[in-house]
């Protein structure tokens, strides 16, 4: 399962919309970097992986000391966010639909950095959801694969 998102998350490599069911679908916002691709796919690769509600996909793309800071509130490893965070994570993730509306990403050396503007729609808890959102994401390179060590997620009502 794991190969089968990566795979997927390799053949659009650039920005995507995922969908409540977890597909995912190509958008138009191209990264600065080609070098960067890599670091995209697998940015892509988590989100499809909350989207489908596979939390050992999820986990595997994140570096044990990751830290996650969302709502001024941080997570500071894969485990912890784990069992906080990630069940809630997959569920709206799962309910909602997540368009990318720009992106930008930049390598240098083993750091990657992924920022990835976008807009959030769809209905959880039912509620109805309509949030622009921000995120920024950090990845290393151990070898020739890529972890998220840090993640920051904000988000705002449209106006």
């Amino acid at each position: 399962m794991k190969r089968l998102i990566l795979a997927a998350a390799l053949a659009v490599s650039a920005s995507v919309i995922v969908t409540p069911s977890g597909a995912v679908s190509s958008a138009s916002a191209p990264a600065d970097d080609e070098a960067a691709r890599p670091a995209i796919a697998v940015v892509d690769a988590f989100h499809a992986a909350l989207g489908s509600g596979d939390a050992e996909a999820v986990l595997a793309l994140l570096a044990e000391d990751v830290v996650v800071l969302e709502e001024g509130g941080a997570e500071r490893s894969r485990e912890e966010y784990a069992g906080h965070h990630l069940p809630a994570d997959m569920a709206f993730a799962a309910a909602t639909t997540a368009e990318v509306t720009r992106r930008a990403a930049w390598v240098e050396g083993d750091v990657a950095w992924v920022l990835t503007e976008g807009r959030t729609t769809g209905a959880f808890n039912g509620r109805p959801v309509d949030r622009l959102t921000a995120e920024t994401m950090i990845l290393h390179r151990d070898g020739d694969v890529w972890r998220i060590r840090h993640i920051h997620w904000s988000s705002r009502a449209p106006r």
